[in-house]
């Protein structure tokens, strides 16, 4: 066994873990059946499958192909599947069926213990349209007391409407796909709260380079505090290409994320850590105008965007505890493009219905407004639920309006659906989104077990 330096982007096989003689890569279950891939190992293949805890599996069909479908089965209900060839076998894999939203880019269920070393949910979606025309997207594999340490990538040449497996990275958490000068990029931490690495592919995402460590972090959980990452806009600005990031952890006793900025010379290479600056990071200030009156935890995930003004700022999410009002802020921060050494600057509160989760917000070249997909809170009530995700529509990124509820599921428990973290694009006419998605039998709203594409045609009107 020899030692590996570099990013692994092949399946992760660690030492006694059962990963099975075939690598089955990605899995879709729909309402009656369920399609899932796997890597070549051979010319033919048998597929068996049974009802979970069933005594025997039963042979489904064979085929000569690296996917199947197996039909005709019972909706929501757990079953479980395997493929084999004439020496080798898959791990045992396990999915429920049920009717989805959007298209599925991949499914993991909350029980399967394929990817036990990282976590057992999908999060941190992720995606470019690549220069070629074609799209990649990513995401996590978490789990809170997991390891946290594997992103998963996948293609589509069709414009979402069917995806394959690419690649995948370990170590890697939070990851954020951008490109640069054509050329494919991610940004992640190792782990939770772990280093800040930057790696890079020359091949258009089928394999990467070994990663640059940016920043030294730690293990946030335990303790300590590190490197706080999500996928957000990649932001170029008078002749410097931004990143928002944060320092801090959940777990810290004295609970804060600091707001930071990273920031590099557009004509420099990313792969060279000195070439890239952080901005001091700044804690919150429950003294600062415009924040509640009451208990707030804070600021996370900012996304960038420059303002109407022509100023780059930083709009945060903001972890309000109780008080007044007890939802419905978000906290604008000023980039200062002069000193990117310098901590960003405070200025203060702007009203949105969405501060209980990660969102992003892009300005819409053809007409100036802004706009950003987010979970929709509607009342004090609900104000923890993610089943309403909604777009907004801004003339001047201050005052936001709805513009449309996109998936509506507030007749569903709350405690177990969600949709979150969207990752979105506006292209021509439509925007396209890729959506952190917790259904049919999720473990909870938040540990979702989707990642849904979805397209807005003609969002203008």
């Amino acid at each position: 066994m020899q030692g590996i330096s570099s990013w692994s982007h092949a399946p992760y096989k660690p030492p006694l873990f059962d990963v099975g003689g075939i690598y089955i890569c990605r899995v879709v279950p729909f309402k009656t059946s369920i399609h899932f891939e796997w890597l070549k190992t051979a010319d033919e293949y048998k597929i068996y499958y049974r009802l979970r805890d069933e005594k025997d599996f039963v042979l489904a069909g064979s085929t000569d192909r690296e996917e199947f479908d197996i039909v005709g089965l019972t909706p929501d209900v757990d079953w479980e599947f395997y493929v084999t060839d004439s020496n080798k076998k898959s791990r045992v894999r396990l999915a429920r069926t049920g009717e989805s939203v959007g298209t599925v880019v991949n499914y993991l269920h909350p029980e399967d213990r394929a990817y036990s070393y990282s976590g057992s949910y999908l999060a941190s979606p992720s995606f470019i349209r690549h220069p070629d025309g074609y799209l990649l997207s990513s995401m996590d594999v978490f789990k809170g007391d997991g390891g946290q340490n594997l992103n998963l990538i996948f293609r589509s040449d069709d414009d979402g409407r069917t995806w394959r497996y690419q690649c995948e990275l370990m170590p890697s958490f939070w990851g954020k796909l951008f490109l640069h000068k054509g050329e494919v990029y991610m940004i992640s931490t190792s782990t939770e709260y772990g280093d800040l690495l930057i790696g890079k592919s020359t091949d258009g995402g089928r394999s990467f380079c070994t990663p640059t460590v940016l920043l030294r972090g730690s293990n946030g959980r335990k303790g300590g505090v590190g490197v706080h990452k999500n996928p957000q806009n990649t932001v170029y600005y008078k002749g410097r290409m931004y990143h928002t990031l944060e320092w801090g952890s959940w777990g810290n006793s004295s609970y804060y994320h600091a707001a930071m900025v990273m920031s590099i010379d557009e004509n420099l290479d990313p792969m060279v850590a000195e070439n890239w600056h952080f901005s001091e990071p700044l804690k919150y200030d429950p003294s600062w105008e415009g924040t509640v009156d009451g208990v707030a935890l804070g600021t996370i995930e900012g996304t960038l965007c420059v303002t109407p003004s022509g100023e780059l700022h930083n709009v945060m999410r903001y972890n309000i505890v109780s008080g007044d009002p007890i939802y419905g802020l978000v906290l604008d921060y000023k980039v200062d493009h002069l000193d990117p050494d310098a901590p960003l600057e405070y200025l203060g509160s702007i009203k949105l219905d969405g501060n209980n989760s990660k969102f992003m917000i892009k300005r819409d070249e053809a007409t100036g407004k802004y706009y950003t997909i987010i979970s929709r809170i509607d009342s004090a009530q609900n104000r923890k639920a993610r089943n309403l995700l909604s777009l907004m529509e801004s003339d001047d990124m201050y005052n936001w309006r709805l513009k449309r509820d996109l998936i509506d599921r507030r007749d569903a428990d709350k405690r177990h659906v969600g949709f979150q973290y969207v990752c979105f694009e506006i292209e021509g006419d439509d925007i396209i989104y890729l959506c952190r998605t917790a259904i049919n039998g999720a473990n909870n709203f938040h540990d979702s077990n989707y990642q849904t594409f979805h397209r807005i045609k003609g969002f203008r009107a």
